[in-house]
């Protein structure tokens, strides 16, 4: 009898064992992040704005005087963005300076609701299949939020989490991304989860209409654009795929008063509010980015890399005790191509492209899916990674087993970098560049009106 019960006994507890390394194994499994597909938003053709009618636009502001003028007109021609970009419907029809809540929702409705119900005819996925759904527009943040007004447009299960952010400025994609794969790993159910992400900007109720400078900047660089993503953890979809999220790193510098205030809304003297992007942005930017990058470079570059870096700069210090003058090829940087094949940078503005390219080192080809981005849909903020990464599909440059680091900015002040694996060739889906791409990289990003508006550039 007592054979019996100890036999009985090791029975129960071979199966508990077994059971407890079968679950381990399933949230094992469960805690991988797919990129099933995205859709990025292109407005009607009526909501363009060239440079021509952005300069009638500024030219409408009453408060400005010629040199406020001269400098948004500057900025204009110079800032890389082309002649397709898109505007809210509000500043189009010259009622910036009054907009209303329905013009704000109407923006939403406009880009939002298309966007995902194309997310959905492309994946072949239903609302009711969603598990999770998280939205993020960073100036706008009606009630009820804007997710639930996702949630209620395709009327979702009731038992859909859902997040809405606000607040985080041109880095909230990532920040998304990065929530959705805390769910996934924090899920105890050991059933696979389905969740879109959606992201775009509110453009129409934030045009500043003052003349303070360090504010008038976002009335130039800002466009109409946004995406919708399809992320799951479900290893039986692996096959239909596009990517697989392999790091995601975030970092946060907001302790410190100067970045925090780098760049903020608030009044200005006259009372007007706006977006104010002080002379400390540049500094706050590259901490933030050197932080970030100081993380993420261990865990995605080959030893050899790390061991090469480690060595210029054991010698360039070493140089630098003897007060010997630096050798030439011996400047201690990281070259991060040999871990990364493309690089998704966010469009912030020329200058940012130029400036984190020249800070790894990248060349004109890894630099050109940024800059045309800039050039077609402008500074579409969170959303801009997915444009980028939509030239790079359309231009068919990811291959199975590439790696695409994704960089963002954002107030707070935040970078953020995610690093993808493509997990196969991806054919050539042109999606919203389809009617263009074929005319990227042109010959010249001159601005055609530089004839017209040149003289904005002589002192």
């Amino acid at each position: 009898m007592a054979v019996l019960v100890v036999s009985v006994g090791l029975v129960v507890l071979l199966l508990y064992s077994f059971s407890l390394v079968w679950k381990c194994v399933g949230r094992r499994r469960l805690r991988n992040c797919y990129l099933l597909d995205y859709v990025c938003f292109k407005p009607a053709d009526d909501r363009k704005i060239s440079t021509d009618f952005a300069g009638q636009i500024i030219a409408r502001n009453p408060r400005l005087g010629f040199p406020e003028y001269k400098f948004l007109l500057k900025v204009i021609v110079n800032s890389g963005i082309g002649e397709e970009t898109y505007g809210p419907r509000n500043i189009l029809e010259g009622r910036e300076e009054s907009p209303t809540h329905a013009d704000a929702m109407q923006e939403m409705d406009d880009c939002l609701f298309p966007t995902l119900d194309a997310l959905f005819r492309k994946t072949g996925f239903r609302p009711a299949d969603i598990d999770v759904l998280a939205v993020n527009v960073s100036m706008f943040s009606p009630a009820p939020s804007l997710a639930s007004r996702l949630v209620n447009r395709f009327n979702m299960r009731e038992d859909v989490r859902v997040f809405n952010l606000s607040g985080m400025g041109c880095s909230a994609s990532l920040v998304a991304v990065d929530l959705v794969n805390n769910v996934f790993r924090a899920s105890t159910t050991g059933k696979p989860v389905l969740a879109a992400v959606v992201t775009s900007e509110s453009i129409s109720p934030n045009w500043y209409s003052g003349s303070d400078k360090s504010m008038m900047l976002g009335n130039c660089l800002f466009r109409s654009g946004g995406c919708a993503v399809l992320l799951t953890n479900d290893p039986a979809l692996r096959g239909r795929a596009k990517l697989r999220l392999r790091r995601l790193v975030r970092t946060h510098i907001g302790a410190g008063d100067e970045a925090y205030g780098c760049a903020v809304q608030r009044e200005d003297d006259a009372g007007l509010v706006g977006f104010h992007l002080s002379k400390d942005l540049p500094k706050a930017a590259v901490r933030a980015f050197v932080e970030n990058l100081r993380v993420l470079a261990p865990q995605i570059l080959p030893v050899r890399e790390l061991l090469r870096y480690a060595v210029r700069l054991a010698r360039q210090k070493l140089a630098a005790a003897a007060a010997a003058p630096p050798r030439k090829g011996e400047a201690a940087r990281i070259d991060f191509r040999s871990g990364v094949e493309h690089f998704c940078l966010h469009t912030g503005g020329a200058a940012v492209i130029e400036a984190v390219g020249r800070s790894l080192g990248l060349s004109k080809f890894d630099l050109e899916p940024a800059r045309m981005t800039l050039h077609r849909w402008g500074n579409t903020s969170a959303s801009s990674l997915w444009y980028v990464l939509g030239y790079m599909e359309a231009k068919r440059r990811l291959k199975r087993r590439d790696r695409v680091l994704m960089i963002s900015f954002g107030a707070g002040f935040k970078c953020n970098s995610a690093l993808w694996e493509v997990q196969a060739d991806l054919s050539g889906d042109a999606a919203v560049w389809a009617d263009c791409v074929h005319h990227y990289p042109p010959q010249t990003l001159v601005n055609p009106f530089m004839e017209k508006y040149g003289w904005v550039n002589d002192e």
